[in-house]
Parts: C-alpha cells; sequence; structure tokens
C-alpha cells in the first residue's frame, strides 16, 4: 500500500475542502495518507485506517512514498525546505493563487491521485542551489539566494566572481541569483530572463542596479559563484527561498554552486512548461488578437 505525506497550511481557507477531498479518495482507494497533528486538530479530523497522524510535516515525509503539496508555491517552497534530504516524488496541487511549480488543479485530484497511484507519471527533477557561508554553515535554495538593502533608503555595494575570477561590483538595492527553477519568480519581477527547468545555470539578476549598463548574467551551475559584501553604511539581509539568516558576519562571503539535490516534481501525462507558461503568466498573450 501506498503512503502519501498530505502537507498543507490549514489556516488556508482554500486548503480545507482540498484535503476533506482526498481523505475521501484514500477511504475509497488503496492508499494511506499521512498528515500532521497539527492540520488534523485545526480540521478536527481523526486517525483511521486510511489516515495515520504524524507530529509533524518532516515526520510524514518520512514514512511516505509519494508527497502531496497542496497550496501554492509558498507551501511548495516550504515543502522543498523540509525534504532536502528525502528527494522523494512530490505532487503539487495548486490551492493558492499562482502555484507556477504546483500544476494539478483542485477540481484535478482524484484523477491525478488515481494516477500516480499506479505510476502513470514522470519526474521533473529541479536541483537546488546549495550555498556556503566562510564558516562552512550550507543553506539550500530551490529557487534563489537574495541579498539585499536592510533600510529602504541606501543602495548597497555587492562584488560577485566567478570561478576565481572577478565579475562585477553592483551598486544597487540587490542582487538574485536563481536557479533555472527560480527564473519565473524574484528574477523574472526583476527583469531576469525566463529559463526552461533544468538547464544548469545561475541567474545573476542585479534588483534596481544603479548603472544602466548592468545587466542580468547567465552563469553555468557547476562552477562556483562567490559573493561578497562588506560592512557599508546600511546592512547587508541575506536569505535563501524567501528565509532570512539572521546571523551574517561582514565581510559577508558567500560561495554558490549547483547542488546534487533534487527536488523531484511529478509531471503528469499532458502537462509540460510552456503550456503553464501561456495558461498562469499569460506568457506571449497578444490583446490585439483577443476578440
Amino acid at each position: 500500500m501506498k503512503k502519501f505525506a498530505v502537507i498543507a497550511n490549514p489556516k488556508k481557507y482554500e486548503v480545507k475542502d482540498v484535503i476533506r477531498a482526498a481523505l475521501r479518495w484514500a477511504e475509497k482507494s488503496a492508499a494511506h495518507l499521512l498528515l500532521c497533528r497539527d492540520v488534523c486538530e485545526i480540521l478536527g479530523i481523526e486517525s483511521s485506517n486510511f489516515l495515520t497522524i504524524t507530529e509533524s510535516d518532516q515526520d510524514s515525509i518520512t514514512e511516505c512514498d509519494i508527497v502531496v503539496v497542496m497550496g501554492g508555491d509558498g507551501t511548495i517552497l516550504y515543502t522543498a525546505r523540509i525534504s532536502t534530504q528525502f528527494q522523494k516524488p512530490i505532487l503539487g496541487v495548486n490551492s493558492g493563487r499562482l502555484g507556477f511549480m504546483a500544476n494539478t488543479q483542485n477540481e484535478e485530484l482524484e484523477d491525478a491521485l488515481n494516477d500516480v497511484l499506479v505510476g502513470k507519471y514522470s519526474l521533473d527533477k529541479r536541483h537546488y542551489l546549495k550555498a556556503t557561508d566562510k564558516k562552512g554553515t550550507v543553506f539550500y535554495a530551490l529557487n534563489e539566494f537574495l541579498f539585499t538593502r536592510e533600510d529602504s533608503t541606501s543602495m548597497v555595494n555587492i562584488s560577485a566572481e566567478y570561478d576565481g575570477n572577478f565579475i562585477n561590483t553592483y551598486w544597487a538595492d540587490g542582487l538574485i541569483v536563481a536557479s533555472s527553477t527560480g527564473s519565473t519568480a524574484y528574477n523574472l519581477s526583476s527583469g531576469g530572463p525566463i529559463v526552461v527547468p533544468g538547464s544548469d545555470v545561475l541567474l545573476v539578476t542585479p534588483i534596481n542596479p544603479h548603472t544602466l549598463t548592468t545587466r542580468p548574467l547567465v552563469l553555468r551551475a557547476d562552477k562556483p559563484l562567490k559573493i561578497i559584501a562588506g560592512k557599508q553604511q546600511t546592512g547587508v539581509l541575506f536569505s535563501y527561498d524567501g528565509v532570512i539568516c539572521e546571523e551574517n558576519e561582514y565581510p559577508l562571503e558567500i560561495e554558490i554552486v549547483k547542488s546534487n539535490l533534487s527536488f523531484n516534481l511529478i509531471q503528469l501525462e499532458g502537462q509540460n512548461y510552456f503550456e503553464t507558461l501561456r495558461n498562469k503568466l499569460m506568457w506571449g498573450q497578444d490583446s490585439r488578437r483577443i476578440k
């Protein structure tokens, strides 16, 4: 019997009906769900012969065969943070707004779970980026690492070196180092390029650079990129997928490279990346052709 870990934010009203739909599906299918205690208490759900209540989302992931993430990209990134070492297949169910990495819609849930149950899917492997500071602390990001100013008035000076060679000193509001998966996130809104997932690249995108000639840069991800920020007028915040690192020492030195670890998104038949671009980002849409 396959075990499905359900990861969701129960405080979001949209996921409640989806979780209950998954429970009804499990009751009539040869499947078993794992759901953390906090979610069950909020929704008033009790354990049964098709549901095991765990102490945490991480415990659910440890014990399962398949992870089902219900929510938007924020819930996907949360799952990525707590499942780095597990690399289990992950089905994203869009119960949020954009849900760029969650391709399955709520109304498609039962069909999607049936397909996954019988192995009717492929895996879209999204590699993490790995960052190491000068103390040897390691951070992982599925979307991006961000270097930005602490306040809203001063720019920051951030230098970048690639494979031992100096690239540039950026005078800007900040600097994004994104993966191909993260190309459609903060990178895109800051003027960076869209890159097909699975491309082994690092995207270096300045945020509101002081000079117009400072453009985004695409680098091979198998060579190290070092970001350096010295003590300056305003502090520099370093974050990974939206989580701020509170203990920065100056000069801040972070080396970034592609990780061997992957986040394995389930891709069902009929799903493809360019369809997602068109449907969710309105990519290529020309209003002049809409009647």
